[in-house]
């Protein structure tokens, strides 16, 4: 997944500038992927296209919503734990985060750190990575920040720190890891395992399974906030490669398949119809959809046993007091 050391030294964003790691574009690569979805059947978007600047706010909203649990639930169980996860990650720790968007939750670590060698933010939405590079810059005068704006699934070089780190820890929270399919997400985990030391740990927050209920409310919140994030997507797409949705012929739907184990969001045509996008015509059903998002749940056990057929050690577990997130601490 990672390549460490083959890229010229970044200092900081300030120093490094646009220039550095911020310069990837992710709109070239992301075009077959966009446009091969959509011709599919049944049409798939990739979930990492919900988040450009519109995207990361709308999402950055979602995360404060009453019915959205993971935000708060896994923010709780860091700052209540940080102490013992700092303590694992030890000093002059290299730590990276993938899917970095605000660093919000990335504070509640540095905070209890012992002399980090570097922090390496990575994130796919260059403008919010660049503002929150920005914000920590401010925080911890004297911490090396180096951003990286690039698609972490596509495999990514990593710059080269001034000050090695005695280690390596990757932080991967909210549950991203649930947007893999199972299978991916083995791939994913074994790729990091392939890339690091012994020693070099990953630090995961895993959403873990609970009634249909309360699941399907944290993705159909009343305010709408989340169909808009949805609908969002479609925004996206008109601007960038010059489609022509009528947001309006679209209805944002999220519901548990509880045989999969995960959340399915949906954009679903209203009426038959067929829409211009990228020099294509894309003919839709109606009641036909487009899977925005597949969301998993884990169970504690089926967690260890991918993090561990990856090639990872469980060294440790912590969860809510009502069991419905996780945070794993695992080591190489």
């Amino acid at each position: 997944m990672a390549v460490y050391g083959n890229q010229a030294r970044q200092r900081s964003l300030n120093d490094a500038g646009s220039a550095g790691p911020l310069r990837y574009d992710p709109r070239p690569a992301l075009r077959d992927e966009v446009i091969g979805g959509l011709r599919r059947r049944p049409k798939k978007l990739p979930a990492k296209f919900l988040y450009d600047r519109r995207g990361s706010e709308l999402f950055d909203r979602i995360c404060g919503l009453r019915e959205y649990y993971p935000t708060r639930t896994e923010t709780g169980i860091l700052a209540r734990c940080a102490d013992q996860i700092a303590a694992l990650c030890g000093p002059d720790c290299l730590l990276i985060e993938l899917g970095s968007g605000s660093s919000t939750k990335t504070r509640l670590l540095l905070d209890r750190m012992r002399e980090p060698a570097a922090y390496v933010p990575v994130d796919i939405a260059r403008d919010q990575l660049h503002d929150a590079a920005n914000a920590l810059s401010a925080g911890y005068p004297g911490l090396e920040i180096i951003p990286v704006c690039a698609d972490y699934t596509d495999g990514i070089r990593l710059p080269s720190p001034s000050r090695e780190g005695r280690k390596t820890v990757m932080f991967f929270p909210g549950s991203t890891i649930g947007n893999f399919e199972p299978y991916e997400a083995l791939v994913f985990l074994r790729q990091f395992a392939a890339a690091g030391r012994s020693g070099d740990a990953l630090i995961i927050g895993v959403d873990l399974r609970k009634p249909r209920a309360i699941l399907e409310r944290a993705y159909n919140d009343g305010e709408g906030v989340t169909a808009e994030f949805n609908l969002n997507v479609l925004r996206r797409i008109n601007r960038e490669f010059d489609a022509h949705f009528d947001l309006e012929r679209f209805a944002h739907r999220a519901v548990y398949n509880e045989r999969a184990g995960r959340i399915e969001m949906h954009l679903v045509s209203r009426i038959e119809q067929t829409v211009a996008a990228g020099g294509v015509e894309l003919s839709f059903r109606a009641g036909e959809w487009i899977t925005t998002e597949h969301s998993y749940k884990y169970t504690l056990d089926g967690f260890q046993i991918l993090a561990r057929a990856a090639g990872f050690k469980v060294r440790r577990i912590w969860t809510d007091h009502r069991r419905w997130f996780s945070v794993h601490y695992l080591e190489l």
